[in-house]
């Protein structure tokens, strides 16, 4: 069976100057939770549909972060072509809108090169969203002046500004994540508002018109046992050696990178909070936490087909060519 069909009814609208170019293209979206089995399946079905695969997932971007982002092996990145993986240094800044616009770069190369279908697959949520639906960008040039003054201040000081002013904005971003908090303080001084009251329609808009987007589900106390079982793989494979070498190359470790689960808790054992087993327990604790945020966010795909691990890949296949 092969992806000739309209498997995924995404618009894609593209402002180029005056002229606006109207595209068609056939993309599949799998979303779920941590550890449900996203990845197998899109390499499975990337494989039987001849399709690339471009990771949603925030920190599969960084370079040498391989055992806790659960990255895709090399050997698994050979069979099928991926993309947005390995793009990053742990110190370079990834966002929502760099994932859309990279995203969409890849989508919409045609006709320099072949039509390619591809499988966009991952677990968070933001992402996948303002792809579907459109990401607004906030139109707000810089101000040499207000930036290099904030950005004299304390990472703290600043963060507690933005909490005041923007409580939005300071949820979104990380207090570590200077650069972030410092552009958000300097478009509340240039425009007096708050960064989503600035925002614009965006340029180029994705429109689920018909989309297929497949959903993987597993009751909680099975997914909650393999989430358990991950970590505990995750160690065996030398995850702690991982964060130790990121270390080593003189990455801070209050990068935002470094905010991941798996590596915020290494960093905190290695700098002696707690034992391995008390590691090993909060990051499986936190792991749970964050794939109830994660089914939260997945309620609000309307569009979705779910589909219960362990899924019948024919049905699947099924109901994306109908």
């Amino acid at each position: 069976m092969g992806l000739h069909g309209p498997l995924i009814a995404f618009s894609v609208e593209i402002s180029t100057g005056n002229r606006h170019v109207i595209m068609n293209i056939m993309i599949i979206v799998i979303l779920g939770q941590t550890a449900v089995g996203k990845s197998a399946l899109a390499l499975e079905l990337a494989q039987k549909l001849g399709a690339e695969i471009i990771s949603a997932d925030s920190m599969q971007v960084y370079r040498g972060m391989d055992i806790g982002t659960a990255k895709p092996s090399k050997k698994e990145q050979k069979l099928v072509p991926h993309h947005l993986i390995d793009i990053r240094n742990p110190d370079e800044e990834w966002t929502v809108s760099d994932f859309v616009s990279e995203t969409t770069s890849l989508a919409t190369q045609l006709p320099s090169r072949p039509a390619t279908n591809y499988i966009i697959v991952g677990g968070t949520g933001l992402y996948l969203w303002s792809l579907i639906n459109g990401y607004t960008f906030p139109k707000v040039g810089a101000d040499k002046d207000i930036r290099e003054r904030l950005e004299k201040l304390p990472t703290a000081t600043l963060y507690s500004q933005l909490s005041t002013i923007d409580p939005a904005s300071a949820k979104r971003i990380h207090p570590n994540n200077k650069k972030r908090i410092v552009r958000a303080l300097e478009i509340y001084e240039i425009t007096g508002k708050p960064v989503e009251n600035t925002k614009e329609e965006p340029s180029r808009r994705y429109v689920g018109a018909g989309s297929k987007i497949v959903g993987l589900s597993l009751p909680r106390e099975i997914l909650y046992q393999l989430i358990n079982e991950r970590v505990d793989k995750m160690i065996g494979l030398g995850l702690i050696d991982e964060v130790k070498g990121l270390l080593a190359k003189g990455y801070a470790k209050n990068l935002p990178a470094f905010q991941a689960l798996g590596y915020k808790e290494v960093i905190e054992y290695l700098d002696g909070q707690w034992d391995q087993e008390k590691m090993v327990y909060e990051l499986k604790k936190r792991t749970r936490h964050f794939a109830r945020r994660q089914q939260t966010w997945f309620k609000r795909f309307d569009d979705a087909k779910w589909f219960t691990q362990p899924v019948d890949t024919k049905a699947i296949l099924d109901y994306i060519s109908k």
